[in-house]
């Protein structure tokens, strides 16, 4: 079929005119570092429990799945409480595909026309995107140019100024990978509320779509007291599971109630659920390839920083560094040498995901092999076991 007609032909909304949708490369290269995937394949025992759970949902599927998905907000809720040693019930508990969606169903409900969010970049560009199309305005906030940290007196000043109604915290954050204490959260947290145009307050979401990475506990216990707060997590980074598309949510029983007010009816399918519910079994199992990767990360910290590169504190299962006087280029050498990796946009920087020992130092050797096609010296690398 021949195109004759254009997106600019199309009555379209005019804030997504001339605007791309979100996307990474996928190209067919040997290592791909690029969109902070976890390397490790599935378990084969896993594998075989999913067929299991996957088998005796099929059974069922000339019927609607479980609206609600109460079964796998209880087994969500019973990980959370586990793993953060903070309890909370199937009531606080909200699932959907990907923390995207939990991310938009916020946005439904408590943003739209006349509504703004604010967020602190650079940061997830899903949070603005997410705002307009759902029709929400976006208020960019600044992070500080060297370590990507929160200034927390200057943010409280801005949220103060600008009074939105959404404010978006991701922690670790991506692609800089920087978490946010604990007290940093609580101020703006607080000036959100005191600043809401509305008597009801406003909403705060913090993103933890990395937390399982971090050195830092959950920010989870905060819900308790504060019923405008969210905590989004997701399957797809700790867990392996980034096909599954399962994202969740923890808040005030209240709020899980509101979202259900926008969610499809039976957006979460038999097969979604079954598939979750059964890695969910082997969570723990799962988590002992997180600390794998947490070490690896930091070892990426310590080499990348040897070839004498800036490499910004990570918390997550991705490192960002540079500085490059083109990114770009860098991007394009480390290429050449069959490794993909991410151009954010972020000024002078790249960022890496943590791959398997083998992909890591493959990187590690495009690197250097870029360093010096850029005519730049880089060290040995560290002993190899």
């Amino acid at each position: 079929m021949t195109r004759t007609t254009r997106i600019d032909d199309l009555p379209l909304r005019d804030e997504l005119r001339g605007k791309s949708p979100y996307g990474a490369p996928q190209l067919d290269v040997p290592v791909r570092l690029n969109t902070n995937e976890n390397p490790y394949p599935l378990p084969e025992e896993l594998v075989r429990r999913i067929a299991e759970r996957v088998s005796d949902a099929a059974r069922g599927l000339n019927r609607y799945p479980d609206r609600d998905a109460v079964g796998l907000r209880t087994a969500l809720a019973g990980y959370l409480t586990e793993t953060t040693g903070h309890r909370v019930g199937p009531t606080q508990v909200w699932a959907a595909n990907g923390s995207n969606e939990i991310l938009q169903q916020l946005l439904q409900a408590f943003g739209g026309p006349g509504r703004t969010a604010l967020g602190f970049d650079p940061s997830y560009s899903m949070h603005a995107l997410i705002a307009r199309g759902t029709g929400t305005g976006w208020i960019s906030g600044g992070r500080d140019a060297h370590d990507f940290t929160i200034d927390e007196p200057a943010a409280v000043d801005f949220i103060t100024e600008q009074r939105p109604d959404v404010l978006f915290i991701c922690s670790p954050n991506n692609p800089t990978g920087t978490a946010v204490a604990p007290e940093t959260v609580r101020a703006l947290y607080d000036a959100a509320q005191a600043a809401a145009k509305g008597r009801h307050g406003a909403l705060v979401v913090v993103d933890e779509a990395y937390a399982e990475f971090s050195h830092r506990p959950s920010l989870l216990p905060m819900i308790e007291g504060r019923p405008n707060l969210v905590i989004s997590r997701t399957m797809s980074k700790a867990f392996g599971a980034a096909g599954l598309r399962l994202g969740y949510l923890a808040a005030d029983p209240a709020l899980v109630d509101a979202v259900q007010l926008v969610r499809l009816p039976y957006h979460l399918s038999a097969v979604t659920q079954a598939t979750a519910h059964a890695a969910l079994e082997f969570s723990q199992t799962l988590l002992g390839y997180v600390e794998e990767l947490k070490s690896e990360r930091d070892r990426l910290v310590r080499e990348l920083r040897a070839m004498d590169l800036e490499v910004t504190d990570s918390d997550a299962n991705f490192v960002q560094f540079g500085r490059f006087a083109d990114p770009h280029a860098f991007w394009e050498k480390v290429l050449e040498h069959g490794v993909l990796i991410r151009d954010n946009g972020v000024p002078g920087r790249l960022r890496v995901s943590v791959g398997t020992r083998a992909e890591n130092d493959t990187f590690l050797d495009a690197v250097r092999a870029a360093l010096k096609d850029t005519h730049e010296a880089a060290p040995e690398s560290e002993e190899r076991p």
